[in-house]
C-alpha cells in the first residue's frame, strides 16, 4: 500500500509523455543522439583498418629482365601495394616520399638479372614512409616473402641450385623518417592538430550561443557592426589561445617526448594560424547554428568525431576505404597531421608544407561564406 503511494502509474506516464514531447521539440539534440551512435558504428566497422592494403608504391627500376619483371608483377598482385608510380629518377624517388604521394619506394638497381644469374645476389632497397610505423609495419614483413615467391618461380632449371642456399636477393629495408618505428614520433605531433580542433571548435562554438542565451544577443543586433566584424572579433582572442597550445605543445614533444625537429619550426608556427582560424570558424558557425550551449558542444562533438577517426591520427589514413579517405580529405585535420609530421620528421620545407596547407585554407573559406551567410539568417 505504501508502495502505491510512493510510485503512481499516473505520474510516472506524465512525466514520461513530457519528455518525449521535449525531446520532439528538440529535434536537433534528439538527431544528434541517433546520428553519433550510426556514425561511430559506421566508421569503427567499415572504415577503421589497422591492417592498411594497397599502400601506394613507386618503382625505380634500372633493369628490364625477366627477375625484375617478375618481383613487380609480384608486387602488383600482393593486396599489400599498389605500384601506381614507375620513376626515373632518386630525387623523384625522395620527393614523392617526403609529399607522403607514396608510402614506398622499391628500387631495383642496373644489372639486376645478370647478377642473379651469376649468383651475386644483388640487393633490392625498399624505402618506406615511417612516420607512421602502424601504417607500413605489415607491408614490410610482406616484401620478403613475395621477393622469394617470385624467385622461385624463376629459377627453375639450370639455375635452380641458388635456391637452397641463401635467398638469391638481398633484401634491404630503409625506414625513412622514423628508423626505430617510435611510436611517440607519429602520436605527439598529431596531438597537437587533435587538441586544437577539439579545444579551438567547442570553445567557439559556444561563442554567440552564450551571447543568445545570455540576452546580449540583442546589443550586438542594435550595434551597426557587420557579420564579418562579429565573426573575426570572435575568432581573433582565440587565435592567441591557440598559438599557446602550440608552443606547449612544440616544448612538450621537444623536452618530454624527444621528438626529432627536422625541419624549421618557423613554418608550422605561421602556417598553423590558417588551421586554427579554420577550427575556430568551425566553431563560429556552429554556434550560428545550435539554440543553446548544450547543442553547441554536441554539435562540435559530431564535427570533432570524424575528424579523430578519419584524419589518420588514430588508424592508418591509407588503411581505411576509399570512401572514406575522401571524407577524411575534406576535413582540416588530415591535412594538418602531415604538415606537422612533415616538418618535424622529414623535415620539410615551406613548399612541401604548403602542399598540405592549401586544402585547409579551401576548408576554412567555405566554412567562413556557410557561417556569415547562418550569421545574417540568425539576425534576421
Amino acid at each position: 500500500m505504501s508502495t502505491l503511494k510512493l510510485f503512481s502509474f499516473k505520474r510516472f506516464m506524465a512525466i514520461t509523455g513530457k519528455e518525449f514531447i521535449q525531446m520532439r521539440r528538440d529535434r536537433l539534440t534528439f538527431a544528434m543522439m541517433i546520428a553519433i551512435p550510426v556514425i561511430q558504428l559506421l566508421l569503427f566497422g567499415y572504415a577503421i583498418n589497422s591492417d592498411p592494403r594497397h599502400l601506394p608504391l613507386a618503382i625505380l627500376s634500372g633493369d628490364n629482365t625477366q627477375y625484375s619483371r617478375a618481383i613487380v608483377s609480384g608486387m602488383q598482385t600482393s593486396t599489400y601495394f599498389d605500384v601506381n608510380k614507375f620513376i626515373n629518377s632518386r630525387a623523384e624517388a625522395n620527393r614523392l616520399l617526403e609529399l607522403g604521394e607514396v608510402q614506398f619506394v622499391l628500387t631495383i638497381p642496373e644489372q639486376f638479372g645478370q647478377k642473379i644469374e651469376r649468383g651475386e645476389r644483388p640487393t633490392l632497397l625498399l624505402e618506406a614512409d615511417a612516420t607512421d610505423p602502424m601504417a607500413t609495419g605489415n607491408a614490410v614483413n610482406s616484401m620478403k616473402e613475395i621477393v622469394h615467391r617470385a624467385m622461385e618461380q624463376e629459377l627453375k632449371g639450370s639455375l635452380s641450385y641458388l635456391l637452397p642456399k641463401d635467398p638469391p636477393v638481398n633484401m634491404l629495408i630503409h625506414a625513412d623518417y622514423n628508423p626505430e618505428a617510435i611510436s611517440q614520433y607519429n602520436i605527439v605531433p598529431g596531438l597537437m592538430g587533435v587538441i586544437l580542433t577539439m579545444t579551438l571548435s567547442m570553445i567557439t562554438s559556444l561563442a554567440i550561443t552564450r551571447e543568445r542565451e545570455r540576452g546580449t544577443m540583442e546589443n550586438l543586433l542594435t550595434t551597426p557592426v557587420r557579420p564579418l566584424e562579429v565573426m573575426l572579433g570572435k575568432i581573433i582572442p582565440y587565435v592567441l589561445v591557440g598559438y599557446i597550445q602550440v608552443i606547449l605543445i612544440m616544448l612538450a614533444s621537444i623536452f618530454l617526448f624527444n621528438v626529432p625537429i627536422n625541419g624549421n619550426p618557423v613554418i608550422i608556427f605561421l602556417y598553423s594560424s590558417f588551421f586554427i582560424a579554420a577550427n575556430l570558424t568551425v566553431g563560429v558557425t556552429i554556434s550560428t547554428i545550435a539554440k543553446n550551449q548544450l547543442q553547441a558542444v554536441q554539435m562540435s562533438i559530431f564535427f570533432f568525431l570524424p575528424s579523430l577517426l578519419l584524419s589518420g591520427f588514430m588508424f592508418p589514413f591509407r588503411g581505411m576505404p576509399q570512401w572514406a579517405q575522401t571524407l577524411g580529405s575534406f576535413l582540416p585535420l588530415t591535412h594538418y597531421l602531415r604538415l606537422v609530421r612533415g616538418v618535424l620528421l622529414k623535415g620539410s620545407g615551406w613548399i612541401e608544407s604548403a602542399h598540405h596547407l592549401w586544402p585547409i585554407i579551401i576548408f576554412w573559406l567555405v566554412i567562413l561564406v556557410v557561417g556569415l551567410k547562418r550569421y545574417k539568417q540568425t539576425l534576421d
